[in-house]
């Protein structure tokens, strides 16, 4: 048994028999699924190398499927960039100690949470359209991002809550220990951690992002959906086109979850610096002579601010 405390007993041989059996019935069911896929297509003339031929032409991509490709990911790094900001400010805000600081956010996160993303983009789209806050021609971009933003920056600032509750007491106690204010302990201390502890959440939820901006569609926002939807009518090969577009985007998403594990993996890396044992943090820079407070583990970049705290004392 390792270090971690485990939340369930391990499997047995009977469990794992059955898992390698449930796993063997999933796979076959799967597969014959996919065959009855490709043999359904087949029969309705879909495979056939004229609906196909298309995509093997430089037209194909340069005029419908890379233009709304870089669509999608325009509009998809613009709002992923703006909801983290909007996440970790208004997330900050929910644990604030002024009251209406605190409500404000809340009521804020709480509206665009229960808020469906396309009613938000119809919304944005007319308001921004109508009222012109920006020129005609980018009022379907702006819908799609502001609408992105604000829901999945509401699912962030509720992750960020979440993520800095999880953590020890100990953590906050220790940067209170050394001076800092709670404000300073939660931006300097508690968040960098909460990131690191909530990365997995985060990496689904700009996913989810990443996805939703198909729904630009029903604003008139030529993104990759739009774009093989087009060319599908165009080339009279619908099915096909969607199904191309459908690989695309499961190509984007896998590669912005490779990224993200990446990035976390990094993260988790140069957190994961050997710990120091500070003792007696209540009493050593007061009373040298004290008995010895609990035993709190603090990372190097913790210590190092309870030394420069200590030296500033002596100094004083």
């Amino acid at each position: 048994m390792n270090d971690q405390s485990l939340l369930f007993d391990l499997p047995g041989p009977r469990a794992l028999r059955r898992e390698r059996i449930g796993n063997v019935v999933g796979i076959v069911v799967l597969a014959a699924i996919t065959v009855w896929i490709i043999a359904a297509l087949a029969a309705k003339g879909q495979l056939t190398a004229v609906r196909w031929s298309p995509f093997l032409t430089a037209s194909a991509w340069t005029d419908y499927l890379l233009p709304g490709l870089w669509a999608t990911v325009r509009a998809a790094l613009v709002a992923v960039v703006a909801a983290f900001t909007f996440g970790v400010v208004f997330g900050l805000g929910r644990l604030n100690e002024v009251r209406p600081v605190r409500w404000f956010c809340t009521a804020v996160v709480e509206l665009f949470r229960a808020v469906p993303v396309l009613v938000l983009m119809l919304f944005f789209y007319f308001m921004l359209s109508r009222l012109s806050f920006v020129p005609a021609s980018s009022a379907a971009f702006w819908g799609v991002v502001v609408a992105l933003t604000l829901y999945n920056g509401s699912v962030v600032a509720e992750l960020v809550r979440s993520g800095i509750h999880s953590l020890p007491k100990g953590q906050r106690e220790a940067s209170l220990a050394i001076g800092l204010t709670p404000a300073r302990s939660r931006r300097l201390i508690e968040l960098p951690q909460a990131l690191v502890a909530m990365m997995p959440a985060m990496v689904s939820q700009l996913i989810v992002a990443l996805k939703d901006t198909a729904l630009g569609y029903i604003i008139t926002y030529s993104e990759l959906l739009a774009a093989g939807s087009l060319l599908g009518s165009a080339k009279a090969n619908l099915i096909p086109a969607l199904l191309v577009t459908a690989v695309i985007f499961v190509a984007l998403n896998f590669g912005m979850s490779w990224l993200a594990q990446w990035a976390a993996d990094r993260l988790r890396r140069r957190t994961a610096e050997p710990m120091t044992t500070v003792t007696g943090i209540a009493t050593a820079s007061d009373a040298p002579d004290a008995p010895a407070g609990p035993t709190l583990p603090l990372h190097s970049h913790q210590a190092i601010r309870l030394d420069q705290a200590r030296g500033a004392r002596r100094r004083r």
